[in-house]
């Protein structure tokens, strides 16, 4: 899962595109870049890092331009290596740099045309420098000395027919302007604002609607699945729809967790849509356990806080906050390996232990994937004196991989592949455990929808891959790249690569 931005304004973009990426930094944490234009040169600052420590005034100054886009990144295979940073640029033709928030699934497919039949060179094992290159290829394919706009459009069209599986990109053309499109799915979102000034319209894109609330552009939509946005350097708007067979299905892990509560994706709140997910669980307990003793209601910050307090409401429970979380910690799911992520769980909560203390202490978490973190949770709820821990997920069982750009690992590492709940409750450590419904979440988040979602991908709960071409082979061959040996091996060549340039 990633962030991204494209901004073309009358002055430079390098503040608002920072600003923008903080917005987005709970998109990913692993690394930061930005590329701005400026009179047909282009300027580029990228690295591992949160955004305010990748980027220093040294690097703000050399920013400058009219136009930019930005990328904050978390790997979906594992890596952390600091060349597949975003955005990334190729000179052929015109000069194009690229941002991309979600997975390509037949990657190997197009590594292979790109060489043999495009004759370009693929630096990186990064999807996003694949698509990239096949957008140049098709925009050179249709291209003139001078671009236009149908060039650009046709050039989309050809890539939707060549890439399979989940894509939100911001593409800047040196000395013309931004493209911004979306899969034929919608699986990964993005967003279209507008701003008046004293000097013309001014256009942004990003990956939620917040970073354009919070740099004071007026929200106009989310790009429609297929659709294509070029935003030129006069200011201009053009929008088109680059191909005719479009399945609306965003994904539904971006309003489980992914997302920001105060964006609205695809029409839907995601603060409402949790909400409703909180109040559908409340109600299965109710149904399943008319007699339940829980005495206080504790969400595990910060996702789950908005469905706790509506399932303690619900249940007429005491809502509590019982952990306090240390804002200095990244978010736990995206953290590249599984050591780091078991490290970090006690440094980024601590228990107040008088709200667990002779309680029975109903914990709600937003989902659970690995289940090493609920497990020491519940531990830390014990330890803080609670007499039971019972535990609440606001999704259901995760048991199958996302292959759209979330990095779930191989099934054998989900605490849900091949376990019932019972078995799930005693491996966490709960008294007992209670899972949402998937047709609730599903209708929690659909409810009362007018934008035209047809379908949610939820591929991760129920094994159904919205593109089609999921098959075991492919699966199989994510889980090597995946699983957390893989992910110590990457890792480890990539401090070795480190240790030696440090050395040198």
């Amino acid at each position: 899962m990633c962030g991204v931005v494209g901004i073309v304004a009358n002055s430079d973009v390098n503040q608002s595109i920072y600003d923008a990426l903080t917005v987005l930094q709970h998109r990913g944490q692993d690394a930061a870049g930005i590329m701005t234009c400026e009179n047909g040169r282009l300027n580029l600052r990228k690295a591992n890092g949160l955004v305010r420590d990748v980027f220093h005034k040294r690097h703000m100054y050399r920013l400058r331009g009219k136009m930019g886009i930005g990328h904050v990144r978390y790997p979906t295979a594992g890596s952390s290596s600091s060349s597949e940073a975003q955005p990334f640029y190729v000179n052929s033709p015109y000069g194009i740099s690229l941002a991309h928030n979600g997975n390509l699934t037949n990657t190997a497919t197009l590594m292979h045309e790109v060489y043999q039949e495009d004759f370009r060179h693929i630096n990186t094992d990064s999807d996003s420098e694949v698509l990239l290159n096949i957008f140049a290829h098709e925009l050179q394919r249709v291209g003139k000395l001078k671009i236009d706009q149908d060039q650009i459009f046709e050039a989309v069209s050809a890539v939707h027919k060549r890439c399979k599986g989940a894509y939100a990109v911001v593409a800047m053309i040196t000395d013309y302007g931004i493209v911004g499109f979306r899969d034929p799915h919608g699986i990964r979102p993005i967003s279209l604002g507008k701003r008046e000034t004293e000097n013309g319209t001014e256009y942004m894109l990003a990956s939620e609607n917040v970073a354009i609330d919070a740099l004071g552009f007026e929200f106009l939509r989310d790009l429609a699945p297929g659709e294509a946005a070029i935003i030129g350097l006069d200011g201009s708007l053009t929008l088109k729809q680059c191909t005719e067979n479009t399945t609306h299905s965003p994904c539904i892990f971006e309003y489980v967790y992914f997302a920001r509560p105060d964006s609205i994706i695809d029409g839907i709140s995601v603060y409402k849509a949790r909400l409703r997910m909180g109040d559908a669980l409340a109600h299965k307990i109710i149904k399943e356990r008319p007699d339940h003793d829980i005495d206080v209601v504790i969400p595990i910050p910060d996702t789950s806080r908005t469905s706790a307090l509506q399932l303690a409401n619900t249940l007429g429970v005491k809502y509590r906050e019982g952990f306090i979380k240390n804002r200095y910690i990244g978010r736990t799911f995206i953290m590249p390996g599984q050591k780091q992520r078991k490290k970090s769980v006690r440094q980024k909560l601590n228990a107040i232990d008088l709200e667990f203390k002779d309680k029975n202490v109903l914990l709600v978490d937003d989902s659970i994937v690995r289940g090493t973190t609920s497990k020491q949770i519940i531990q830390m709820a014990r330890e803080s004196g609670a007499k039971n821990v019972y535990f609440a997920s606001a999704a259901p069982p995760v048991r199958f991989p996302n292959v759209y750009g979330i990095d779930m690992p191989s099934p054998e590492e989900l605490i849900g592949h091949d376990r019932n709940d019972k078995q799930i409750a005693e491996a966490i450590g709960a008294d007992w455990l209670v899972y949402q419904d998937i047709e609730d979440m599903i209708e929690a988040t659909m409810h009362k929808n007018k934008l035209g979602v047809e379908r949610f991908d939820a591929s991760c709960f129920n094994g159904e891959y919205v593109t089609g071409d999921i098959d075991q082979t492919y699966l199989d061959s994510i889980q090597k790249k995946r699983n957390d040996n893989a992910k110590k091996v990457q890792n480890l060549g990539d401090n070795e690569v480190m240790d030696l340039h440090n050395a040198s």
